[in-house]
């Protein structure tokens, strides 16, 4: 793994960004605000079993989670509205895109969490019906209901964090954080993780070489010994943050992550 990662780093191939010219989403007409519509209220649901088998989108495989329980992850939010509105979602149901709902790659089907934007501090309950999204760097789809209430229309993205409820004792893990964030959070993408540093320093030096970012590389402690991760960061925007796991793809760095701190 690390000698190709190193290898690939050889390749020069600095071109701009592309989104495959795939079919745009949209909005409802004007806009609407939905900021009023309550929460989703998290109840006890059998997972379905045919969402619980590995499946393969676009040749990555994924491998739903078995339960949702003590999931908790940040990363990048988008929304899905018209494009989908009255499809069959995954779970069979049809997607409503003034419900609150969402879509998640890996949690089980269906599952609730609490996605708070940490730009703004506002956050929701959504219940995770549909999978995807399957766009590099995105962690969850919510809906057009959800993405009003949140305050993520206007840019398309966020940056959330997405805390799973156990239905069963919801009055632990529903509660809403308190107010908006008292700093801006920063942007890391995580390409590599090595036991060995002078690999994690090598890797270092071929992406500050390659990439007008900042590199670091963070250190600690594991039960299987030291870990040395490569970070490319701060960035100062989405977008950028897009534009950079774009290039890692034509230097054929696959496995890049999102940090958000």
């Amino acid at each position: 793994m690390t000698h190709r990662l190193l290898l690939a780093l050889l390749i020069l191939v600095l071109a701009g960004c592309g989104d495959g010219g795939a079919q745009r989403d949209s909005a409802p007409p004007g806009y609407p605000d939905f900021s009023h519509v309550p929460d989703a209220v998290p109840r006890v649901e059998p997972y379905r079993r045919a969402n619980m088998r590995p499946y393969t989108v676009a040749g990555h495989t994924y491998r739903p989670l078995h339960s949702a329980v003590g999931y908790r992850e940040r990363g990048i939010a988008s929304w899905y509205g018209n494009k989908f509105h009255g499809r069959r979602t995954a779970s069979g149901e049809r997607y409503d895109m003034y419900a609150m709902t969402a879509a998640h790659r890996t949690l089980p089907l269906p599952s609730y969490v609490r996605v708070t934007n940490l730009e703004n501090g506002r956050s929701v309950v959504v219940r995770v019906n549909d999978r995807g999204p399957f766009h590099d760097n995105r962690i969850i789809d919510l809906s057009y209901a959800a993405a009003s209430k949140t305050g993520m229309l206007g840019k398309g993205t966020s940056l959330v964090e997405v805390t799973a409820i156990d239905p069963r004792h919801p009055e632990h893990s529903t509660r809403r954080p308190n107010g908006a964030p008292d700093h801006t959070p920063h942007i890391y993408i995580q390409v590599g993780a090595f036991g060995v540093r002078r690999n994690a320093e090598h890797l270092a030096t071929r992406l500050s070489q390659l990439l007008q970012h900042e590199v670091r590389i963070q250190h600690s402690t594991s039960r299987h010994g030291q870990v040395h991760r490569v970070q490319i960061g701060p960035l100062t925007s989405i977008e950028i943050a897009d534009q950079v796991t774009a290039t890692l793809e034509r230097l054929h760095i696959h496995d890049s992550r999102i940090q958000i701190r």
